[in-house]
């Protein structure tokens, strides 16, 4: 039986409840200390005595229960009330002015009238984005971002963080979404003592909050000491009309926000508030890596809405991308398939932005004339966009006179015919002469046989390079008109292995739109310029119809590309060579409704053997979803798929806090 519990007992646990609380919420939303932290702990030590002595006191919002007791056997799956969204990147000032240009140009177009949107400016937190879901002001459940659609739940872990309130002022229905991040003062603290220990240390504070957060005992979070700032209404019975508001409303709920955001009447106030804290970013106790964008009006937002991948309201404004030096050991010059010849930096490989680069694109002759690059250098490299390594600078002071210049040739063997090259009228760039050299025909077949194309397995390119030398194919079409004796005569061909050749070219007689026009080899279109092409037109018919204008309406094609796509289907050849194709193989059409893109701007990393799905059946169902798949595990990483007998990328996933998932648990995604 258990005891009584005194009515002096019951006040006094009400009262260190409210005013743990209060002082909770003064440090963490208005980094006011009024209390020390020393007070403050021994308030919830006494809290602490009096529940272990009255269980019964215990409730779930109770400050003592922010860290849970037992580790958790695994972490559930919570299915989002809302979908999660990914933002869209800009890198520089134009990227911002192309961005505004659209947001007015889509509004005009939808409202009839011209209209000049706000923006809010927010800072863009480099942490783990979670999902807080209250009912009547308590918090039920709080769940990663996850793909989108679904997440894991976490809640257990994020009780723990201080400055997320267990309960509101006001009893809300509410979701909410922020980010959660360690500071740099704790994370410097948590080095020096893995440094001390002997241990690995962490790369960076997102890591440390992403691994915090999934750790399945969340005594083990709780010391991480994490934090969190709350920056959107998802979903509740009213939201404010403008992000400004919801911002302020957050507060008023007790959410921890950012208090840097800040209203911008014009996108060249958007930019000003970019470069201010370009410099003052290093100043704050937490990783920013740029700011994020929206339009300020909730009525525009609505206007606006949303792609397959991202909201066209809002964008993420990235600061300068990481830098690092390194060593020019050569300079090579690749030929594309479209004969276009692009010099190559052959670095000393060296860590930027998360993964190891050991080659940087040049560009052009003019490029490396204007960098004055050297063999030899040592050079300032950047990831543009966290993607692309691009060489910005010389660290002229490292050079000792070693260093060789690069003369750009006049002829390369790889062109064919006599090897000359030439300057592309009007731009940089070289290219081939020759315009039906070896190389570039190889290339060309290459790619249109790739993973991104038709897929052919099996069909790769040595095949390829023996079936041309014996010139049983020329031209793309020439593939789906191979027979069995053709093939069967040449070196290293058994019956088997050519009836299984076959076998997977009849297999890709119906190609996807998007994969078809990716597989012609235009020039300036590559697989992203293909799915803008396939959503805008559908059809192929309507793109072979299409005029110069007609493509250059097209979000995110110059005008560059589109004179190169309407110049490339005016060509008789090509239109002859399609018209070849259509009789072999079947290209379906685009119907925007229907387009799967569940695993939109979904990252997938591959280790390990899978028991029921090759390598690349796996990756082509991701992508067939709207995903892509990744060859490294980074920051951008979303999921690690893990067979039998996975490499470092598993450990590597764990460390960085990315969701793993065995076979079976991706197959049901893909379902």
């Amino acid at each position: 039986m258990s005891k009584k519990i005194p009515d002096d007992i019951r006040m006094r646990v009400r009262k260190l409840r409210e005013t743990i609380e209060m002082h909770r919420y003064n440090y963490h939303v208005h980094d006011t200390e009024t209390i020390s932290e020393q007070a403050l702990d021994s308030l919830k030590h006494e809290l602490k005595e009096i529940e272990d002595a009255y269980p019964k006191l215990i409730t779930p919002d109770s400050p003592t229960q922010r860290v849970a007791g037992e580790p958790l056997p695994e972490f559930k799956k919570i299915n989002h009330v809302i979908p999660q969204w990914s933002f869209n990147d800009a890198f520089s000032e134009d990227e911002m002015i192309q961005f505004d240009a659209r947001v007015k140009r889509a509004l005009e177009k939808e409202l009839g009238i011209r209209v000049q949107p706000t923006y809010s400016c927010e800072l863009k937190i480099d942490g783990l984005k979670i999902v807080l879901t209250y009912k009547d002001g308590a918090l039920q459940t709080a769940s990663t971002r996850g793909n989108g659609v679904v997440g894991e739940d976490v809640t257990h872990n994020v009780r723990t963080i201080e400055s997320v309130p267990l309960t509101l002022k006001k009893p809300l229905d509410i979701i909410v979404e922020g980010e959660v991040w360690m500071s740099k003062k704790n994370f410097e603290k948590l080095n020096a003592l893995r440094r001390a220990e002997g241990e690995t240390l962490f790369a960076n504070p997102r890591n440390v909050a992403a691994g915090s957060i999934r750790q399945l005992d969340p005594q083990m979070t709780a010391k991480r000491k994490l934090d969190m700032f709350v920056y959107d209404i998802a979903q509740t019975y009213i939201i404010p009309q403008t992000q400004i508001d919801e911002l302020a409303l957050l507060k008023e709920y007790g959410f921890k926000v950012n208090k840097y955001f800040e209203l911008c009447k014009t996108i060249d106030a958007v930019v000003a508030y970019w470069k201010l804290w370009q410099k003052q970013s290093k100043k704050e106790d937490y990783w920013i890596d740029g700011v994020v964008v929206k339009v300020n009006e909730r009525a525009y937002q609505e206007v606006l809405g949303y792609t397959g991948k991202a909201p066209r309201f809002a964008i993420a404004f990235k600061f300068p991308a990481e830098q690092v030096t390194t060593v020019v050991e050569d300079i090579l010059l690749q030929v594309g398939r479209t004969g276009v010849i692009t010099p190559v930096a052959k670095l000393t490989p060296v860590l930027v932005a998360g993964s190891v680069v050991s080659r940087a694109t040049l560009h052009n002759e003019d490029e490396i004339k204007c960098l004055d690059v050297r063999i030899g250098d040592t050079v300032i490299l950047q990831k543009s966009g966290d993607v692309i390594p691009d060489i910005i600078s010389v660290v002229s002071e490292m050079r000792t006179g070693k260093e060789k210049s690069y003369i750009f040739p006049t002829h390369i063997p790889a062109c064919g015919g006599d090897g000359r090259i030439e300057r592309i009228p009007g731009q940089a760039a070289h290219r081939c002469v020759s315009k039906d050299s070896f190389e570039q025909l190889k290339r060309k077949f290459y790619y249109f046989v790739g993973k991104s194309a038709f897929n052919i397995e099996g069909l790769g390119p040595k095949i390829i390079d023996v079936l041309l030398e014996e010139q049983l194919i020329a031209e793309f079409d020439d593939i789906f008109t191979l027979k069995k004796g053709d093939v069967l005569r040449l070196p290293r061909f058994a019956e088997k292995s050519v009836d299984n050749l076959l076998q997977e070219i009849n297999a890709r007689r119906t190609i996807t739109l998007v994969r078809f026009i990716t597989a012609l080899s235009i020039p300036q279109v590559g697989e992203e310029t293909a799915e803008d092409i396939a959503e805008r037109f559908h059809t192929l018919e309507a793109i072979r119809h299409a005029s110069k204008e007609d493509f250059q309406d097209v979000s995110g094609i110059g005008s560059v590309v589109a004179e190169s796509l309407f110049q490339w289907f005016q060509d008789e050849k090509n239109l002859a060579l399609i018209e070849r194709l259509e009789k072999e193989v079947a290209i379906t059409s685009i119907e925007k409704s229907h387009v799967d893109d569940t695993l939109a701007h979904r990252v997938f990393v591959l280790t390990g053997t899978l028991e029921k799905l090759s390598r690349d059946e796996a990756k082509s169902r991701i992508k067939a979803k709207g995903g892509s798949v990744a060859s490294a595990v980074s920051k951008n990483t979303n999921y690690v798929v893990v067979g039998e007998n996975p490499g470092s990328k598993l450990a590597q996933a764990e460390e960085f806090g990315i969701a793993v998932l065995s076979e079976e648990d991706f197959i049901q995604m893909l379902s």
